[in-house]
């Protein structure tokens, strides 16, 4: 990634639109970070869900525990995380995870019963990615993101931004908040070698628009990587 630069990936962020983007790229053998807004805050929707299980995943577990985990990850399951969320201290457990893994822009939401509205940014999503793949929970996450469907828990449509491109696990999210913000996260690995992060906040309330502008995100990122989907 030693040719690809902030100013190359600008064209990727206004790809987007007028959605709000955040993008960052982390490779993941040299440790070269580039980013555009990568410290942006955005609402995490679903992308706690991964923040949680890197917490529980390092402490004693039932099989159901475990299944849970597997279901909040793979088919990004809400009532997985609701039960999740209570049993393993989720507003402690996102703290203690930006702790250990240096996210100083990710903390827990100002209403505890809000799993969604864990605070994020593109550069803290990346830099997780490489706290897990050097960490005991690596095999039960990539195992869990590894087997993501295309329709999910709730039956949306998680194939968007990085799911389904060759190469790649990834955490999806999505969040509609009234009158028109739609959030869109997708959050992977590519290749075993690049951690990529495409935050996005969608101010035309619609689905459809808010998706052609991750998905263009997506792909003008990853040409910049050589990656055609």
């Amino acid at each position: 990634m030693s040719d690809v630069s902030a100013t190359d990936i600008s064209a990727a962020v206004a790809a987007g639109g007028a959605s709000d983007v955040g993008v960052a790229l982390l490779d993941l053998k040299t440790g070269q970070l580039v980013a555009q807004q990568g410290d942006q805050q955005f609402y995490s929707a679903s992308l706690s869900k991964l923040i949680l299980a890197t917490d529980a995943l390092q402490q004693t577990l039932s099989d159901a525990d475990r299944q849970l985990i597997y279901r909040a990850l793979s088919l990004s399951d809400d009532n997985a995380m609701d039960v999740l969320w209570t049993r393993f201290d989720g507003m402690g457990a996102i703290s203690r995870v930006a702790a250990a893994a240096g996210l100083t822009g990710t903390h827990a939401p100002d209403d505890p019963s809000q799993w969604g509205e864990v605070v994020i940014t593109a550069n803290d999503m990346v830099k997780l990615y490489a706290y897990i793949l050097g960490s005991p929970v690596r095999d039960a996450v990539v195992h869990a993101l590894s087997a993501a469907p295309a329709t999910a828990a709730d039956g949306f449509d998680q194939a968007f931004g990085l799911l389904g491109v060759t190469g790649v696990y990834a955490k999806q999210g999505w969040m509609y908040y009234l009158p028109s913000d739609v959030h869109l996260h997708s959050a992977g690995v590519l290749d075993g070698r690049y951690a990529v992060a495409v935050l996005t906040t969608s101010p035309t309330g619609s689905w459809t628009t808010a998706r052609e502008a991750i998905n263009a995100v997506t792909t003008a990122l990853l040409g910049e990587l050589g990656v055609n989907g």
